[in-house]
């Protein structure tokens, strides 16, 4: 049986500001962000299998990417860990949703993350072959497995 590819699309809301950048984007802003998942794998060949001819169930996919990305980031505020420690306590007494990450929450940095985060929740027999997440309309990060073995 052949490699096949998948892929499933996401949408989210969050906002983010970007310590010591040196343009707009230092101040907080959101995006209307998309993800695109794809994975590889083998189709289900086992003719028993309620799975048989996937390579995961797409309502899977989208269980693993929901919990992992989509439910948690939605509507939410992201800073780097660096942000003054004030301005992120008055953030959380505020505000739900505020998560202070250990790195620049740029879509580079993020899509990482991410792809992290979901290859960590997949079975053994399916990898992540890439993930986009696009920022704006003309602007988005890739991640690829084959430029990071």
């Amino acid at each position: 049986m052949h490699n096949i590819r998948i892929t499933k699309e996401f949408k989210f809301e969050m906002a983010h500001a970007l310590k010591g950048y040196d343009g707009p984007c230092r101040n907080i802003h959101g995006h209307s962000y998309e993800l695109k998942v794809t994975l590889i794998g083998k189709p289900v060949v086992d003719p028993n299998n309620p799975k048989l001819g996937m390579v995961i169930d797409f309502g899977d996919l989208k269980k693993i990417v929901k919990t992992q990305v989509v439910d948690l980031f939605d509507h939410s505020l992201v800073l780097n860990k660096t942000m003054d420690p004030g301005v992120v306590e008055t953030f959380h007494k505020h505000f739900e949703k505020v998560f202070v990450l250990d790195y620049q929450p740029t879509s580079e940095m993020m899509v990482a993350d991410f792809a992290a985060r979901i290859a960590s929740k997949l079975p053994d027999n399916i990898k992540i072959h890439s993930v986009l997440l696009r920022e704006t309309g003309t602007a988005y990060a890739e991640w690829f497995a084959s430029d990071n073995p």
